[in-house]
This record gives structure tokens, sequence and C-alpha cells, in this order.
């Protein structure tokens, strides 16, 4: 073979991948399709799997995975399984999701003494919404055989006479064996990294050498502002109201457009309406696909910015809704981001004057605590600059809070999902619901921040957990920690599941409710001692493994100022005479819940992924570990995991003590106030319908009360019934927003 020969079959084969990336593309489009109407089917009540599978060209087992209800009685009774032996990810590959292997090693019988454990246990019992992301590859933990586990003794009997009485019915309808799909997903579950056994392990509890997350010593620039309403043409600036003839609303129409008006220029744009990043999107078979065309589309005098000071940002933010901009002048020094809007606040509606306004009242909150606060682009970022300037330059913190070991970053990454998300299905609830009723909680995560674990983490082996008295036992659970744990969901147990285990597939996780299901998870404190102490009847827990940190308030302070904020705006939205103000403050107050809320989201720090361009005439400079996610006629665009940074904010262990906390209070929360506890697992079984991060959606009403606190549960929705029984998060969605539109049109007294 020749060059010239060489070189035409290199043009060949680039021609095949893209003829194979747009091929992937369609049948991924086609398969969604095929779903949603196999989803579809499945709500004719005669439906049956066997004729669907036929004709969707799929097997029993395919159909019945993606519409549950269709599972056949054979398959819902499944024989009961072996319990699963502890998770580890193989060395090979931290990718695969390999099957637990191997018998389950017999186990130590575990102790019937109860902990001195309440419902009213100090502080609250555990929260961010948006959208919790999907699991990133976890670090591999070397293979090893299961440590002895020590079990934790079943709280008080006591607590069983607590449980509620419920409807004949609904008792009957929970106690049903579970569904195929529940069944089979045990079966398939992913594992979930532990932590090397002797010296391997021990290193992953030092902390990562010189960095610390400190108080800055710079104050931060503020930036030049402008609101459009791509739609409309409306552009505010400061107290000026402009106007743009946007045709297409490409990027370099607008970036022209603006700095055509105000020729002194700015420096962020956010989009208050219009999402300009959509107008094509009937061209490609995904959102995100539309936005990186948008993003990469060529801008006549500008380039795409290559960042720049302290916050350096680099390089484009492909979002399918929030999508992120970054450009700088070809000629000068301009740099300059096209945001959404909506990353702080719903928009949809209001005018970009009153958007204006609400940053100006949030900027104004802000400062009465902060006084160089000053608002960046996103919620997150925001977030986390203020929380840098609240930690401490005296006492024990004073050089900072050190950051955890890259190794137990990624175990937290890996096992310490966000906010729960389920919908219940029959048979678990009525196929005719009397009603759906959703209880949302208020600023749910500001509840949950008075503490969270500082110092150097402590690794608690089964062996140490077990020489423990039950005294120690009990205050390691009520500290900060997160713990390797074998469950046993008891045999007469008739209610939702409670702790969170990993899902196959793309689901994250799921909540295992079906009576003497074992599995083995990764779980916080809070919800490991609702476990333990919930109103129904305790359930088995076998500690593996666990790491357990001081109990400190580095989030304290920060949160008590932005509540504090939040409260203020709130007053105002409901007191201001003015309803353009009263619109501007309410979005400002929303806008307080995100900075907390993605702040909060921030410490987490996930892998991260670069996303880039290059010109198809240099394909060679595309990075070898590069995956090309787009391209045409001119650009190549291609992204790539990084992996963690030095990033001297991350504290995935603080998130993952407010998750934990804020699921283990969508089950149960006691209101001391009021004498009463709220949350699913006091409503009677087979009510729960579903859970959406903050909320809970249920059958009935409920007394619980609200009192416009963090963490209080708002009846945001009622529709009266018989409702369908939802069975897919869209329709739980659709009933979802009737239900509030009715609520707030005739509202029902609660308790009634």
């Amino acid at each position: 073979m020749d060059a010239k020969t060489y070189t035409a079959q290199l043009a060949e084969l680039r021609a095949l991948r893209d003829e194979i990336k747009k091929t992937r593309a369609t049948l991924a489009k086609l398969e969604s399709d095929r779903a949603r109407q196999i989803t579809a089917l499945a709500g004719y009540e005669k439906a049956k799997a066997e004729r669907i599978a036929p004709a969707a060209g799929l097997s029993l087992g395919d159909i019945v995975a993606i519409a549950p209800i269709l599972a056949p009685d054979q398959l819902t009774h499944p024989a009961p399984t072996a319990p699963i032996g502890t998770a580890v990810s193989t060395p090979e590959s931290a990718e695969e999701t390999a099957l637990p292997s191997g018998s389950e090693p017999a186990q130590a019988q575990a102790a019937t003494v109860a902990p001195a454990m309440t419902r009213s246990a100090p502080g609250p019992a555990a929260q961010p919404e948006p959208p919790a992301p999907a699991p990133s590859v976890p670090p591999a933990a070397p293979t090893q055989s299961a440590p002895a586990p020590a079990p934790v003794p079943a709280p008080l009997a006591a607590h069983e006479a607590q449980a509620h009485e419920a409807p004949q019915a609904h008792e009957a309808q929970a106690h049903e064996a579970p569904q195929a799909h529940e069944a089979q997903a045990h079966e398939a579950q992913r594992t979930l990294p532990a932590i090397p056994e002797g010296p391997d392990g021990d290193r992953w509890f030092d902390h990562t050498a010189n960095l610390s997350s400190t108080h800055p010593n710079f104050t931060q620039q503020a930036r030049s502002t402008v609101f459009l309403d791509t739609a409309t043409g409306v552009l505010v600036h400061r107290d000026q109201t402009l106007r743009l003839d946007l045709r297409t609303a490409d990027a370099g129409e607008i970036l022209n457009g603006v700095f055509r008006v105000l020729p002194d220029g700015v420096e962020r744009i956010y989009i208050t309406a219009g999402a300009p990043w959509h107008r094509q999107a009937d061209r490609y078979p995904f959102l995100k696909d539309a936005v990186g065309a948008w993003l990469n589309a060529p801008t006549p005098g500008w380039r795409t910015d290559t960042g720049r000071g302290k916050d350096r940002m680099a390089g484009h933010f492909v979002h399918p809704r929030n999508p992120v901009g970054r450009y700088q002048r070809e000629q000068g020094d301009q740099h300059v981001e096209i945001r959404s809007a909506g990353e702080w606040f719903d928009t949809e509606g209001t005018e970009p004057t009153v958007i204006r306004d609400a940053f100006v009242l949030l900027w104004k909150a802000l400062r009465r605590h902060w006084p160089d606060a000053v608002l960046m682009g996103s919620p997150s970022q925001t977030g986390r600059d203020l929380w840098t300037r609240t930690i401490p330059t005296k006492g024990q913190y004073a050089d900072g809070y050190p950051v955890l070991s890259e190794e137990l970053r990624g175990l937290f990454h890996a096992t310490a999902g966000q906010g729960r998300t389920e919908l219940i299905t029959p048979p678990r609830v009525p196929a005719e619901l009397p009603a759906l009723v959703e209880y949302d909680r208020t600023f749910a995560y500001a509840k949950h921040t008075w503490k969270a674990g500082v110092g150097t983490p402590r690794r608690v082996t089964a062996a140490t957990f077990a020489s423990w008295s039950q005294k120690e036992q009990t205050k390691a659970l009520f500290a900060c920690g997160h713990w390797h744990v074998r469950v046993t969901v008891p045999d007469t147990w008739k209610h939702v599941g409670i702790l969170p285990a990993p899902a196959p597939g793309d689901r994250a996780w799921h909540y295992p409710a079906t009576p003497g299901t074992t599995f083995t998870t990764w779980a916080g404190g809070p919800e490991i001692h609702t476990a333990l102490s919930n109103p129904m009847q305790p359930w088995k827990i076998e500690i593996l493994d666990g790491i357990l940190f001081d109990d400190g308030k580095p989030l304290d302070d920060w949160s008590k100022k932005l509540k504090e904020a939040w409260s203020s705006l709130t007053a105002q939205a409901a007191l201001n005479g003015d309803p353009a103000q009263r619109t501007a403050a309410r979005l400002a107050a929303r806008a307080v819940r995100a900075i907390l809320l993605y702040g909060i989201g921030a410490f987490a720090q996930r892998p991260r992924t670069v996303t880039g361009t290059t010109p198809r005439t240099a394909e060679r400079d595309v990075p070898d570990d590069a995956e090309i996610i787009g391209f045409d006629d001119e650009t190549i665009t291609w992204q790539r995991p990084t992996g963690f940074t030095r990033d001297p904010n991350a504290h995935p262990e603080w998130a993952a003590h407010i998750w934990s906390s804020a699921r283990a209070a969508l089950l149960s929360q006691r209101h001391r106030d009021d004498d009463i506890s709220a949350g699913a697992l006091h409503a009677p079984p087979g009510t729960v319908v579903a859970f959406r991060t903050d909320a809970v959606y249920l059958t009935q009403p409920q007394p619980w009360p609200y009192h416009g606190q963090p963490g209080d549960y708002l009846n945001k929705g009622h529709l009266t019934g018989p409702v369908t029984a939802p069975t897919t998060e869209e329709e739980l969605l659709t009933l979802r927003d009737i239900g509030r539109s009715t609520l707030q049109a005739t509202p029902i007294t609660e308790g009634a």
C-alpha cells in the first residue's frame, strides 16, 4: 500500500465513521419511539406481553422490562433468591457492572439487643435537586473476600406497635409478590466499589496533599450583564430597554447584535426566552446534538473562549436546556458568555425587565450578609464562592478544610446518590387512585446543613464496629458517616423501600421493598437510622465497612445567611403591592434556593468531561481518548473525561450527608412543636404513589403541619379521584400539573 492509497482509505474510513454515527442516532431514536409505543399499549386493560413481543421484535423479558405491568403471573411470584454478597469492582475495568458471583459466606447471627435509638433524635433526620445525575464510573477496588459483617441490633420492639393501620384492600395489594422487573433488577444490580483491605485501603484515608478550602484573598469582580428575549428581540441593560432584529438568533447574530447597540460591550448575556439553541432541534435526534451544533456554528468575528482570570472557564458547556457558550473577540480581549436564565429559576412568561429586577433584588439580599457578594454565571458558582467567604480565618480551621483523597472522593461519587425519584405502579397501588395529593418539602436542603463531617475520616471495619458497645454504635450511626451495609427487608414488610440499592441499566438507584429481599449497598447514617427506628418495624442492617467523620458545622453560617435572604425575599413576594415586583421577589427567592441547592451539588465534584471542537481539516488533532459526539462539514465536536481536578472546594462527604438526610426526612420527619411526625412512612401502606426529590405523592391527604419553614411539607396539589394510576413519569407530571391547578382553584383543607 502506498501513501496515496493509505490517505484515500483513511478518507473512506472517516466517511464510514460519520455514517455509523448518524445510523446509531437514528436507531436510538427508533428504539425510544418503540419503548414509548409499548408503554402506551400497556395501558390497555387487555394488553398481553405475548402479543406485543412479536410485534415489537423483542422477547417477553424485554417487554416486561419496558412495561412491568405486563409481567405474566408466573413471573410475579419468583422463588426466593440467595442474599447477595459484598459487592466490589473488578480491578480490570471500573466501568464493568458484573454480577456478584459465588455463594454468600455464612454470617454471624444478628444480635437482638435494641440500641437506644428513637425517632426524635437531635437534629434533622436528613437533601438537589436538580436533576439527579447518572452515576459516573467508580474507582475500581481490588477484588477481596467479603469481610465478616457487624450486625446492627434491631430497635426495641416498642417501635413496632406504632405501625399505622391500613385499609384492608391496600394491605392486600402491598403484600402481593414483587413484579418481575424488581426481581430481575435485584439479581442484575450493578456492583458498588468497596474499600480495599490492608494498607492499600488505609491510604484512602489520607487527605490530598496541599489541597484545602480556604478563605479567598481576592475580591470577586462583577460582570456587565444584559437580559435578552430572543423570541421578541427585547434587550434589557441596566435601566435601558432596547430591541434587536434577530432573524436566525444564532450565536454570531446575538453577539454582533448586542455589541452593535452597546458598543462598550458586556460580559454576560442571559437568554430569558426563545431558547435559540433549540430552533433547529427537529434536524437532530437529540436536543444535546442540536445545542452542540448551535454552540459550534460559525461566529464571524468571534472564536471559542480559552478562559481567563481566577475563575478560568474555557470552552462551551453543552447542556440540553441550559447550555453555556463562551466566546472571545478574534481581535481584542473581549470575553462574553451566553447563558440561560433558566439556570436560576423558571423564566416562562416573564418579561426581561422583571427578570433583571429579580437579579437586582437577589444581589441586594445577598449583600446584606456578604458585603463583597457578586452574582456569578450560575447558582452553583455563586454558592461556592459565597461559601468560601464564610470559611473561618481564625480557630481550628483557619488553614481551611482539607480535601479527601481522590479514592474516597471517587467512592462517594459512585455510592452517594441525590434525591429519591421513584414511581410506584399497580399492583402495589390501586389501578384507580381515590385521589392524588402532592406534598413538597419547602427549601428542603436548607433543613439539613446544620452539621457535616470534618477532620480526618476514620475507617470503621465490621470487626471494629462489632467490638463497640451499644452506645458507641448508636453514636456512630448518628454521626456523619457513610456505611457499607448488607440490608434485609423484614419478612412482613408492607410499605415502601427505605434504603437505596444499586439498580441496573440507566437507573441509578432503586428502593427494594419486597419482604425478605437482601441487598448490599452504601448508605448514610440518617437513612440507616430510619431503617432501624421507622414507625412500622425495624430492618436488619449488617455493617460491612464504614467511613466516619467528626461532627462539624462547615456549612452552617453559609446556610443561615442564605435562609435569611430567602425569608426576606419570600416576605417581599407576599407583601409587595406591585405585581411585577412581587414576581421579581418570588423569582429572587427561587434563585436563593438554587444557590444553596446547586452549591451543595457542586461540593460533590463530579468527574469532569471536557467538550471541544476541531476543524475537519485538522482531524488528527482530536485527542486520542476523545469520543466524537457531533460533526458537520467544517467542525468535529468531541468530548473526553478528565477525571477529578485539584478542586480545593471538593467535599462530596458534605453533599452525601445532606442528600441522605433529605431522603430520610422524605420518609420520616418529626415536628416537635406540633407533636406530630410527617413523611411517607407515616401514611398508610399502599397510599404512596411516587417520590420526586423533595416531594411525595399520596392517595389521601395528611394532617402534616406547614409553617413555611425549610423542610415543612406543603400541600402543593390535590386531584380528586378516581384517577388512573400513572405508569410513566410523563403521566405523573401531567397529573401533578392538573392537581396543582385544581388546588389553586379550589383549595383543599389540610387533613380533610
